[in-house]
């Protein structure tokens, strides 16, 4: 054999060497994700159901509250806390997901647990959007964005009803 061939040998054994632990790499950590994504009920963050919320026990309180709430019987999480758009609404969903995933899983969490700027400016939106005939002629200040007041500073319990008073609408 010459020395040609059995460095070109050696290079193949090599590089299947290699092809071999990326693959059982890569193959770990799909297994693992899978794991992590069935244990976490994952797939049940992609419907509306409300219960998909309280896979994390953190959200128990604000879960108990809504279903006692003055829009238990017309609204849903997603109804308030997601935009209506569909691009919109997979996006929010993705973003939070992430952070949720994250957050609980290294347990690094305000509590209790805080609505975010960006999804505060959600929720503002969708209360006035369900709400127009009564906030089409509030004007300027009903909107977020705009610097005006925040409909949950005076609607605080609504969502999520009497009993979660102020602390409701901390996510």
């Amino acid at each position: 054999m010459t020395a040609n061939r059995f460095a070109a040998r050696s290079r193949m054994a090599g590089a299947i060497t290699a092809s071999l632990v990326l693959a059982a790499l890569l193959g770990l950590l799909a297994g693992i994700g899978a794991f992590a994504f069935v244990y976490a009920e994952g797939f049940s963050y992609m419907s509306s159901d409300p219960k998909a919320c309280v896979n994390c026990h953190i959200m128990r309180p604000q879960y108990d509250a809504w279903q006692k709430s003055s829009h238990h019987s017309v609204a849903t999480c997603v109804d308030c806390h997601l935009p209506h758009d569909f691009v919109g609404k997979w996006r929010a969903k993705a973003e939070n997901g992430y952070h949720h995933s994250v957050a609980f899983t290294f347990q690094d969490f305000h509590e209790p647990i805080m609505i975010k700027k960006g999804n505060a400016r959600i929720l503002q939106q969708n209360c006035v959007h369900c709400h127009e005939a009564i906030t089409h002629g509030l004007g300027p200040g009903t909107s977020l964005a705009e610097g005006g007041v925040q409909c949950v500073h005076c609607h605080a319990s609504v969502g999520h009803g009497e009993t979660a008073g102020l602390g409701g609408m901390r996510h």
